[in-house]
C-alpha cells in the first residue's frame, strides 16, 4: 500500500483493480485542514485519463505488476508471439497493444513486457532499431538548408523523415520511442 504522500509523477498505483499511471501531480496545503494530493490518472489499460484527489490519510493500492523479458518471434496475423526464454511460454500480445511499434520489432528482438494479473499490458522495445531504407528520391545537390528532410520508407512500409543525404540501401538508425530518425549508421 502507498500513503498518499508517496504520490509522484511516474508512479503506478491500482484503483478498483485496474492500474494507473500518474500523469500530474499537484500538491495543495490549504490554511487548515488535511493537505490535498490531486493527480491526473492515465489507465494503463484502456489510455483513458481521469482527475482523482486524494487526502493525506488515504492509502493507496499497488498494482500486481510483473516485467518480463521476452523474445519476440513472429506474428500469427492476430497476435504477435513472444518466447520466454526460460520456460519456452508463448505469450500472445495483441496488436492493440503493439500499436505502431509493430514496425520497428525485429525477429529474436529481446523486449519488455508488463503483466498484469498475468496478462500482457505493456511492451518496451529497445530504444534504438537500425533499419535499411527501401524507397527514398535522392537528394538535390545544392539543398543545404539546416534540417531539410525528404520522406523515406523502411521494409514493412512505415514511412520516416531523414535528411537528403540519406538513399536508397542506406541502414538508418531510428528511436523507438517517438518513430524518428536518429543517424545514419556506417556499416564496414
Amino acid at each position: 500500500m502507498y500513503e498518499a504522500g508517496d504520490l509522484r509523477k511516474g508512479l503506478k498505483i491500482e484503483i478498483d483493480g485496474e492500474p494507473y499511471v500518474v500523469a500530474d501531480f499537484d500538491f495543495c496545503k490549504p490554511g487548515k485542514g488535511q493537505a490535498l494530493y490531486r493527480c491526473k490518472l492515465k489507465s494503463m489499460l484502456t489510455g483513458a485519463t481521469m482527475d482523482r484527489t486524494f487526502r493525506s490519510a488515504d492509502r493507496i493500492d499497488r498494482p500486481n505488476l510483473q516485467e518480463r523479458e521476452l523474445t519476440y518471434s513472429y506474428d500469427d496475423g492476430h497476435a504477435f508471439i513472444f518466447i520466454d526464454g526460460e520456460s519456452f511460454e508463448e505469450v500472445r500480445v495483441p496488436p492493440e497493444i503493439i500499436g505502431d511499434q509493430k514496425y520497428f520489432l525485429d525477429d529474436n528482438m529481446a523486449c519488455k513486457v508488463l503483466f498484469h494479473s498475468e496478462k500482457p499490458i505493456e511492451v518496451t522495445l529497445p530504444c534504438f532499431v537500425e533499419k535499411v531504407v527501401t524507397d527514398c528520391e535522392p537528394g538535390a545537390r545544392g539543398d543545404t538548408a539546416t534540417n531539410v528532410t525528404k520522406p523515406a520508407k523502411i521494409a514493412n512500409g512505415y514511412e520516416i523523415r531523414v535528411p537528403l543525404f540519406v538513399n536508397q540501401g542506406d541502414t538508418v538508425r531510428i528511436d523507438t520511442r517517438d518513430g524518428q530518425y536518429v543517424e545514419r549508421v556506417k556499416k564496414g
